[in-house]
């Protein structure tokens, strides 16, 4: 990946933050820790890596996206405004009775490919998607992206036994591995780790990476398309919270909403970042 590209990626990440900002605060609720901390992640899989087409939401040769952890809808509503799938304007109506972004990210939304927010079972259904393009010869990809603290749930390891066993090598998982869940740390709670022996343990091609770092993930999910004959886990090293000082590593932003005071705070600090991205 050339600079450019990375710097178009990078500014286009800082960009969602202020969606989940808006969104999380003009609602008054919503999920804004474990959303800012996977605003890189879905920024190079919409804008880098996948095939998907804004005028066709439910374009049968796309490539599909499961978000696991579906209480972070607020990203994924972030990003898909960025991509055009959704009217910007959209995001200050975020957990309105009469919007159509509820709080866990909904199969009716243009882009979304799978309602979820009951935690643990997003994988299940990636798994289902990645059979189905086997049966249906379809060459599409499917992602999925679950939390480090959902992964305490056992439905995802049968899942990962099934992909591993039918060899989904359409498949990807990324971890979103910041080390809090809502009650603490996942050492306090009930620990996942290690994580990437697990996964190997299910027969996953392993790939660690910053989370934060675009050209780490980008070949993390170039090096997925080479590998055949098993699915790959992307262990993706990120920071709950991620891009707003007094957020980072605070598990009380796990659900937590700004006032109005600590959004104009969150964005000014967002903002002079993006400003001193594009001076670079």
């Amino acid at each position: 990946m050339d600079y450019s590209k990375e710097k178009q990626l990078s500014l286009i990440a800082e960009e969602v933050r202020i969606n989940v900002l808006d969104a999380v605060t003009a609602a008054g609720s919503g999920h804004i820790g474990g959303s800012l901390s996977i605003a890189d992640i879905l920024t190079v899989l919409y804008f880098d890596e996948m095939n998907v087409d804004t005028t066709q939401p439910r374009w049968q040769e796309r490539d599909r996206l499961v978000l696991s952890k579906g209480h972070c809808s607020p990203a994924l509503y972030g990003v898909l405004a960025e991509k055009g799938f959704i009217p910007k304007e959209e995001l200050k109506n975020f957990r309105n009775i009469h919007s159509m972004l509820s709080g866990h990210v909904e199969y009716h939304v243009p882009g979304v490919d799978m309602s979820t927010g009951s935690l643990g079972q997003g994988l299940s259904a990636a798994v289902g998607m990645s059979l189905a393009a086997g049966v249906d010869k379809k060459d599409y990809r499917v992602y999925a992206i679950l939390g480090d603290g959902e992964i305490e749930e056992g439905q995802v390891w049968e899942a990962a036994m099934c992909a591993g066993f039918y060899k989904l090598d359409n498949l990807v998982a990324i971890i979103d591995n910041n080390n809090l869940q809502i009650d603490g740390t996942l050492d306090s709670v009930m620990s996942s780790y290690p994580i990437d022996k697990k996964f190997e343990a299910f027969n996953w091609n392993v790939i660690n990476v910053d989370g934060h770092n675009v050209k780490e993930i980008k070949a993390a999910l170039d090096l997925a398309k080479e590998k055949k004959g098993m699915p790959t886990a992307i262990i993706a090293k990120t920071v709950k919270g991620k891009g707003v000082s007094f957020m980072e590593n605070e598990a009380g932003w796990h659900g937590k909403a700004t006032n109005q005071e600590q959004h104009d705070e969150a964005v000014a600090e967002i903002k002079k970042r993006i400003k001193e991205l594009e001076e670079k």
